[in-house]
């Protein structure tokens, strides 16, 4: 061994050293070491599943699932340790030693929360990161998967094309989506004209309530299964794994992006979209993108429409050219493609990039970004556009991203699952600002931009509540500082309409002391 090589070993080994010895010296790291201990086998060194702020990994760790740079900061409430465990076991351990030690325990599964409510908090908190149970389990002969809350969607996505050329799942466009998070808050992609949500294709899970049991959907009964099922499952427990159906998707889609500006017919596609994307076949699903642009040094709008349709070009060439000639559809604009190729399209890879590209999870570094959401239940009329476009161009920063509903979306009812933006809500609207500088300044121009675009659209959006979609979590709703009934009704009507009762029910009997907290949690009626 080379001088300098024993020389680093040594600093290595010191360094070492002095975290453990920092660790050992932790009376919180000790309490929790010692209860965990209690539970877990002891041929498993606990230790490893236990990140203190002394330990050499922490950052890494801690920063390998933020998906949001605002919440990357020197300045943001970091966890006193994060728990990363490796067996079902550990979970119900971490949740009955969290309690004892009297520290919140936040859940994270991808990290793609946009307000970071499953990493950071302003009081003392452990974090569970759920990370290592990533399994995929795939049954062909039921059309069905197991697949624990740590897996992202991606590898959902790749295991079930592994399997089968003719199969897919309902879920959203981004693979490094944790499967946790998006399917308890119902997660929707570009198959939901068609089918519906992915928590509408939740058939059995298995959960570790606040005594730390493992339950499945027999054990933990229906008002629960319900809960998690839309409900934002972070408010109830710990969910380990959902059992899913997958669906049926044919051997060719085809996919599309056209795109217009002012200048062109863009208000006109605008305008038809808001009537036609809900109500056309429901093999066709369409995202509207709306963007302030510059173009020969002049400010305007673009107008994008993303689509994609279960069958060949020819297909919904003629669907088109029927329902939207204003598009002006044809079949060089489009792709034909396998499923899984599909999926990869929308998460904008090159074209030819093998299903292998959706196992990574080492995406590059995160933005800073603000999301908002609302529903749209009536067109906007031509007028209204103008005005809009107006307001967009003089903020300047803010894009709207519009997703059709209709078709199976229609026919289920609101109170099926927690979810209830279904019949009526020709789309759904997610508010888009990125930025790559860090700094308060620009992140208060960015987010108030966000905030006028947002209040200027109170006029065309739903009302009494006005809606908004959990999984664009948005704490300008509102949060909860004491977790009463009436702070959770503020955010919880926008989230869940009608359901939120049903939900606080589901709540206080499940978790009565509110164990299982964020700061947009459902609160028992007892707090």
């Amino acid at each position: 061994m080379s001088i300098s090589m024993a020389i680093s070993l040594l600093f290595s080994l010191l360094f070492l050293n002095i975290s453990i010895s920092s660790a050992a010296s932790n009376p919180t790291y000790q309490s929790l070491l010692q209860c965990l201990s209690q539970y877990i086998n002891p041929s498993q060194n606990v230790s490893t599943i236990l990140f203190s702020n002394t330990n050499p990994s922490y950052a890494s760790v801690l920063q390998a699932y933020i998906r949001n740079a605002r919440f990357n900061t020197s300045s943001t409430p970091k966890p006193v340790i994060i728990i990363t465990p490796l067996e079902e076991s550990h979970v119900s351990a971490a949740v009955i030693c969290s309690q004892k030690v009297g520290f919140q325990l936040k859940i994270r599964s991808g990290g793609h929360d946009y307000e970071g409510l499953s990493y950071i908090s302003d009081k003392p908190f452990f974090v569970l990161d759920m990370f290592n149970l990533r399994s995929v389990s795939i049954d062909m002969t039921d059309e069905s998967a197991w697949v624990e809350t740590g897996a992202t969607l991606g590898e959902l996505y790749y295991n079930i094309w592994e399997k089968s050329n003719v199969h897919g799942f309902p879920a959203g466009l981004c693979p490094t989506v944790g499967v946790g998070g998006h399917l308890s808050g119902a997660g929707y992609g570009t198959l939901m004209r068609k089918y519906g949500l992915s928590s509408d294709y939740i058939v059995d899970a298995k959960i570790v309530n606040v005594d730390g049991k493992i339950l499945d959907r027999k054990a933990m009964g229906e008002d629960l299964f319900w809960a998690i099922r839309g409900g934002g499952a972070a408010s109830f427990g710990v969910v380990l794994a959902y059992k899913v159906k997958l669906v049926r998707v044919p051997e060719t889609v085809t996919v599309f992006r056209l795109e217009r500006l002012l200048a062109d017919n863009a208000t006109d596609i605008a305008l038809k979209w808001q009537s036609i994307a809900p109500t056309t076949d429901e093999n066709l699903f369409t995202r509207m993108l709306l963007q302030p642009v510059t173009r020969n040094r002049q400010r305007t709008m673009r107008v994008t429409v993303n689509g994609q349709y279960l069958g060949n070009a020819d297909g919904v060439v003629a669907l088109l050219s029927k329902d939207f000639p204003e598009l002006g559809l044809k079949n060089e604009n489009c792709t034909e493609m396998r499923w899984i190729d599909s999926v990869l399209w929308w998460a904008n890879f090159d074209a030819g990039t093998p299903p292998t590209a959706l196992l990574d999870r080492n995406v590059n570094d995160a933005d800073f970004l603000k999301r908002k959401s609302d529903y749209v239940q009536t067109p906007i009329s031509k007028n209204g556009l103008e005005s809009l476009w107006q307001k967009m161009v003089e903020l300047g920063n803010v894009g709207l991203a519009c997703n059709a509903y209709g078709g199976r979306m229609d026919e289920i009812d609101d109170k099926e699952t927690p979810f209830p933006h279904r019949k009526g809500n020709l789309y759904k609207i997610q508010y888009s600002v990125n930025w790559d500088e860090p700094g308060n300044e620009t992140e208060m121009n960015r987010t108030s931009q966000a905030k006028a675009l947002h209040e200027f659209m109170t006029q065309f959006v739903s009302k009494n509540p006005r809606r908004a979609y959990l999984n664009y979590r948005d704490i300008d709703i509102g949060v909860a500082e004491n977790w009463s009934y009436e702070e959770g009704k503020v955010y919880g009507e926008s989230y869940f309409a009608g359901n939120y009762e049903r939900l606080v029910d589901v709540k206080t009997a499940v978790d009565p002391n509110n164990f299982f907290r964020n700061e947009q949690s459902i609160p028992p009626r007892t707090k």
